[in-house]
């Protein structure tokens, strides 16, 4: 489990022990059962990083739902996060964190067209050999924090933590036009292992 997870489990745990004490079970079990599942929210599973140079990673677990092409002919992939799915991200190649930004906004549920352009967000530029990308940690309706534990200057390994988004998001990653999508809309994506993308 993430460091993060223990300000909301913690406090949780403690509360249901003071009413266990004070004899009021239900209560308890109720905040027992919050402080577990917080922990499963927070994990942190070990992942196995593919070798071989030039692929790029997933930054994040969930679904692929969309794959957009723009008229300047880079790529987008969208990967929607449910409740359920690990909710911490990964540097999707090694390199250099080149630049962090954070954006405030709105809460759109994070599948609606609009959410990458309107909703609370880390734009997050790295900058590898012979690529540029952006992951932009975008906040959902449910997921009310972005959070980048890196800064600018910061040298990435490829599947290596960066950050985190709280309870229900979605992540977009922009390439540029000579990547090779290697995946499709639909797909469940694991971060730091499934392979998005090769480049030359």
């Amino acid at each position: 489990m993430v460091s993060d997870g223990y300000k909301f489990s913690l406090p949780l745990l403690a509360l249901g022990f003071l009413f266990a004490v004070v004899r009021l079970p239900y209560i308890a079990l109720i905040l027992f059962i919050l402080s577990i599942f917080i922990c499963y929210f927070f994990r942190n599973p070990s992942r196995r990083i593919p070798q071989g140079e030039n692929l790029i990673v997933s930054p994040a677990d969930g679904k692929v739902v969309k794959i957009l092409q723009m008229p300047d002919g880079t790529k987008t992939i969208s990967i929607f996060l449910n409740i359920f799915n690990v909710h911490v991200n990964r540097s999707p190649i090694s390199g250099r964190l080149e630049q962090l930004e954070y954006r405030r906004g709105k809460f759109k549920v994070a599948f609606d067209e609009e959410a990458s352009r309107v909703n609370e967000q880390n734009i997050i530029t790295i900058s590898g050999p012979g690529i540029r990308i952006v992951v932009r940690q975008i906040a959902g309706l449910i997921a009310r924090r972005v959070v980048c534990w890196k800064k600018p200057g910061y040298n990435l390994a490829r599947g290596e933590l960066i950050g985190l988004i709280r309870f229900g998001s979605r992540v977009d990653i922009t390439l540029p036009a000579e990547v090779r999508i290697m995946t499709k809309v639909g797909d469940h994506v694991r971060g730091g292992s499934s392979i998005l993308g090769d480049y030359a």
